[in-house]
């Protein structure tokens, strides 16, 4: 007998349904090629379910690389290029004081294949309604997690604006 999973239940969600909000990444000036859906799913676990998926990470022209990538949900959805209005990480509880890695926009971090990533996890601290109109943002290096007040992540080399579908 199969136990049914909240991983079970994701993947039901992901293969069943449309997804509650989306934001359609693209490149920056640098990276022109890059591009990507991530998808906002709601769920019965008091959570939001995210799926991202990507084109044209920095290093697609290398045969067999890999590279880590920040990935998070910015403050305001203003994309334009260099995506230097995207203001802070979101931050829900809106904590005081306001430290990384302890914003609800700091998400996990993309592993790029040669320019290719996907990735698929579920978080307690997005809730779709609240993120509507925010700002996803792609960076060129890994987030380390540590570095006030952004992870040190390097250039902004994507952005997509959270939309409801």
């Amino acid at each position: 007998m199969r136990e049914i999973t909240p991983g079970l239940t994701f993947i039901r969600t992901m293969l069943n349904n449309p997804p509650d909000a989306t934001a359609w990444v693209t490149g920056n000036r640098n990276y022109p090629g890059l591009s990507g859906l991530v998808k906002f799913y709601f769920t019965d676990y008091e959570g939001t379910l995210i799926e991202a998926e990507f084109f044209g990470l920095p290093n697609v022209t290398t045969p067999g690389s890999t590279d880590f990538y920040a990935m998070h949900i910015h403050e305001f959805g203003d994309c334009t290029p260099p995506f230097d209005k995207t203001g802070g990480h979101y931050n829900r509880e809106d904590r005081v004081p306001n430290l990384h890695p302890e914003h609800s926009g700091d998400l996990i971090p993309l592993f790029g294949n040669q320019g290719y990533a996907w990735t698929a996890f579920y978080d307690k601290r997005i809730v779709v309604p609240e993120i509507t109109g925010k700002s996803v943002v792609v960076h060129r290096m890994r987030d380390d997690f540590t570095s006030q007040p952004a992870g040190d992540s390097g250039e902004k080399i994507a952005c997509g604006v959270i939309r409801i579908v």
